[in-house]
């Protein structure tokens, strides 16, 4: 009698296969960020650095600049964290136990939002961002400066609210059951406390979920940073690696140092908030 939880040979030799081509590219990846100049292009590639250096690590956050890209993605990454974490957390709970006359109508209108191309919506957010009132040296209508154009802000503005963590969140909260709500109102309870101290104890895992989703959109954008950000004090991780592959001769050894102090974050993002992230997406992913 086959053993609960046995896979077949074929299955295990698959799996080994399909594993070894995902990691391979991260693993030449790491290798080239540890070998010198010379090494990088010899006729017999080797997986390991003969003379492993941490030069072109060195020469990543100093010419590169990625250091100080990394501490504005970091701010920039923090703040839409948690403006996800409240907003949208909000949002959802609004849609899903508070609803009212046309909730669903709009609810429809801000999902459908994740299908139109980001191409399509620069131009606009780049105006908006542009004309914000008494920012930049703005007046009062927007008008005499350059708003938030090549600021932290800036960059934030298109991330703050994901239409993707508000359905999560309403499908999440639609999970949980309308009687919790109704026991803390009867005992007096405000909604804002109902929401507080009833239903976000009971949303860890969607907390982690929209966290990862709000922290991954933002670390690894490139587009909106090269439209809203034009000086080297302002730039992001993404762009501060492209800087590595504009030019003649392309720094590989520093681009894939650079990229391996990039994907570090991310990594560390996601392995802190596995187990609570695959549960708020089977979760959120299949109520309601």
């Amino acid at each position: 009698m086959k053993q609960p939880g046995t896979r077949k040979p074929g299955t295990l030799i698959a799996l080994g296969i399909a594993t070894i081509l995902v990691l391979m590219p991260f693993w030449w990846m790491a290798s080239m960020a540890f070998k010198p100049e010379a090494e990088v292009f010899t006729q017999e590639p080797r997986l390991l650095p003969a003379q492993p250096t941490l030069g072109n690590f060195a020469v990543a956050l100093d010419d590169g600049n990625l250091g100080r890209a990394m501490l504005n993605s970091t701010v920039v990454a923090l703040v839409v964290v948690v403006a996800n974490c409240v907003f949208a957390l909000l949002a959802g709970y609004a849609f899903a136990k508070l609803p009212f006359r046309g909730s669903g109508l709009i609810f429809m209108a801000i999902v459908s939002t994740t299908m139109v191309p980001v191409a399509v919506t620069l131009i606009p957010l780049f105006l908006i961002t542009k004309g914000i009132p008494l920012a930049g040296g703005n007046d009062l209508f927007g008008q005499g400066g350059a708003g938030l154009i090549d600021t932290l802000a800036g960059l934030t503005l298109p991330h703050l609210i994901g239409p993707l963590n508000v359905f999560l969140a309403r499908q999440f909260f639609l999970g949980l059951a309308d009687e919790l709500g109704e026991a803390g109102r009867v005992d007096g309870a405000s909604e804002l406390t109902v929401f507080w101290r009833i239903y976000l104890p009971l949303a860890k895992p969607l907390v982690a979920t929209v966290a990862v989703f709000a922290f991954t959109a933002v670390w690894d954008d490139f587009l909106w940073p090269l439209v809203v950000t034009s000086s080297a004090e302002t730039q992001t991780v993404q762009l501060a690696l492209s800087r590595f592959l504009t030019g003649g001769n392309v720094a590989y050894g520093p681009a894939m140092a650079g990229s391996v102090l990039v994907i570090l974050p991310i990594l560390a993002v996601f392995l802190f908030n596995q187990r609570s992230f695959i549960a708020g997406l089977s979760e959120g992913g299949v109520k309601g």
